[in-house]
């Protein structure tokens, strides 16, 4: 059988779908689903999230949700039924917690790759009569999904009970929605069905974020069409109206019935400190020079994240007229590209910048890259590519960076004073070394790739990322749960072991939120040690559980004849106090 027969019979549509289907489920199940809970609860803020929702499952209070007896408005409820969902089909466990996060980021992946089998247009806006063959809409969604699938940003907030990876979904899916009835104008029934699923994310959206779910897309969308010069002919066949009312019903509910329940905390908790000030102000100490973001980008959507200035490049948004002139299905890369900048464009202008912000626009990032690469390998036969190709050996750069931070690595990790030795158990699994050759190796590879002309880089990226997963990600962070988390799992143990009805547990020093998750009781927080001795006297309970670390200790001026040692663990140790 000959390669092009092989070729042809391979991109048969069944044949095509079932094999990228397993290709990404086989991917998710390495970067996602595999040990996702192996490790306990990650402090400070995955806590507060899976915490908040066993208090929920507890109390069936499906309104406000609580942590430690206490209201928590930083984020709408969606997260948190979801949770509690897993929690009981599964119980309550890490892993169940995870669940929502690993099938957001799996959803969000599989929509990405949906919209690249259904278009996958040139980069830039030139136009091209050639009609587009299998092997684009196969490229393009093979390279999207895996671009969106094969980096730091997926791997870490698809496998922690936080809301991020969510909103990803919920946002980067209603956008992805929209364009897909966007595309379809010669098919109003279908259109209809993909802006109805533009609407319904979008609540969903709303209902886990705010209402930054409602100013990004608008803002994405309305940009796009202005700059098309089309805004009022789409947002007629959008049926604006109607979709404004099915948001309204799908998500205000929530938010009238928790006002109704907490009129003036939630008001001023959600859409003051955790919208505006976030915005306007640094919150929670979450600050950051102005190109924050732009490393966040560069570091989390590693090694593809070098082909991304090229591929902003190649859609040449100054060129309107041509833009214009495209169809719909071939706008799609101007609208990644203006997805892309007003996310990133929004957070930069920020005062808060945290690391997950950005994470919206990753799909935008994926598409582009995407297509980029999906031009290179489809012109290659006539345009190889040039040996001298900067993004390519940005690529290279990167990748000898990266080997060259993990040979060094130990020694940077002994600066953390909650887990001080993780620098030497990090070398005693020989992880410096592994992933440090594997960079190394990955970095000639690609550099020959380069040499050659050879568009085999992005098979060596991907089996340098996955081979990264499995060598030095997964053993790290477990070792980083052992050193960081389970000393923390010991001192809860501890603590209820030694629990007596009515004694309260205080920690001193520090805010470790997966205390209150492991013991479940409720916790006190005291950050100031000298301040121990008026808590005492105002307490009516006797005899307190304090966790704190022994420099702590000796900073509430307490003798040792005060209090009783009872366990130790990594920095911690877990004392009762005497009257």
């Amino acid at each position: 059988m000959s390669h092009w027969l092989r070729l042809k019979l391979f991109l048969q549509p069944p044949i095509s779908f079932a094999a990228s289907l397993g290709w990404i489920l086989a991917i998710a199940i390495v970067t996602l689903f595999w040990g996702l809970g192996d490790i306990g609860l990650i402090d400070e803020t995955e806590p507060l999230f899976v915490e908040a929702s066993r208090q929920m499952l507890l109390t069936g209070d499906w309104v406000t949700p609580y942590f430690d007896g206490v209201t928590r408005f930083d984020k709408p409820p969606l997260i948190y039924w979801l949770m509690v969902l897993c929690f009981k089909v599964f119980g309550v466990s890490e892993w169940a917690a995870r669940v929502p996060s690993a099938l957001a980021a799996l959803g969000a992946i599989l929509l990405c790759f949906y919209v690249l089998r259904q278009h996958s247009p040139r980069l830039n806006p030139d136009p091209d009569s050639t009609p587009v063959q299998p092997q684009r809409t196969m490229w393009a969604a093979w390279l999207g999904a895996t671009m969106l699938m094969l980096n730091l940003n997926t791997y870490f907030w698809g496998r922690t009970g936080y809301a991020d990876m969510l909103l990803m979904a919920c946002m980067g899916g209603s956008l992805l929605a929209f364009f897909l009835g966007y595309a379809q104008v010669e098919n109003p029934n279908i259109q209809g069905r993909w802006y109805g699923a533009f609407y319904v994310l979008t609540a969903l959206a709303v209902l886990t974020k705010g209402p930054i779910a409602i100013i990004l897309p608008a803002a994405i969308i309305g940009g796009f069409l202005l700059y098309l010069g089309n805004l009022r002919a789409v947002i007629r066949e959008m049926k604006l109206g109607y979709g404004v009312l099915a948001i309204a019903v799908l998500a205000l509910p929530w938010y009238i019935l928790v006002t109704l329940a907490n009129p003036n905390t939630f008001i001023q908790s959600f859409f003051g400190y955790h919208n505006l000030e976030r915005f306007s102000s640094v919150v929670n100490q979450h600050s950051g020079p102005w190109y924050f973001h732009f490393v966040v980008i560069l570091a989390g959507f590693l090694p593809w994240s070098a082909y991304l200035p090229a591929a902003l490049f190649q859609t040449q948004p100054w060129r309107r007229k041509a833009w214009q002139g495209r169809s719909r299905s071939e706008q799609l890369g101007l609208y990644a590209t203006l997805w892309f900048a007003v996310v990133l464009g929004f957070f930069t202008l920020s005062s808060t910048k945290y690391f997950s912000y950005t994470l919206p626009l990753m799909p935008a990032a994926a598409i582009l890259v995407s297509l980029s690469w999906t031009d290179a390998i489809l012109d290659s036969p006539v345009y190889p590519p040039h040996r001298w190709d900067l993004s390519r050996w940005f690529n290279v750069v990167l990748m000898a960076g990266l080997s060259w931070a993990l040979f060094s690595c130990a020694p940077w990790l002994t600066q953390d004073p909650w887990m001080p030795t993780l620098g030497a158990k990090i070398a005693e699994a020989n992880i410096p070394l592994y992933g440090g050759a594997l960079w190394a190796v990955a970095t000639v590879a690609a550099a020959l790739c380069v040499l050659w002309r050879s568009n085999g880089l992005w098979l060596v990226n991907a089996i340098a990322f996955l081979l990264f997963i499995n060598v030095v990600l997964h053993p790290a962070v477990a070792i980083v749960d052992r050193a960081r988390q389970l000393p923390l799992r010991e001192m809860a143990k501890a603590a209820v072991a030694a629990h007596q009805p009515q004694q309260e547990i205080i920690m001193i020093g520090f805010r470790k939120p997966s205390l209150v998750y492991y013991t479940q009781r409720h916790v006190e927080y005291l950050e100031q040690p000298r301040k121990l001795g008026a808590y005492l006297q105002k307490a009516v309970r006797k005899d307190p559980l304090v966790i704190t670390t022994p420099q702590l200790l000796a900073d509430t001026a307490l003798t040792p004849h005060q209090y009783q040692t009872l366990d130790r663990s990594g920095v911690y140790v877990l004392v009762r106090l005497r009257s």
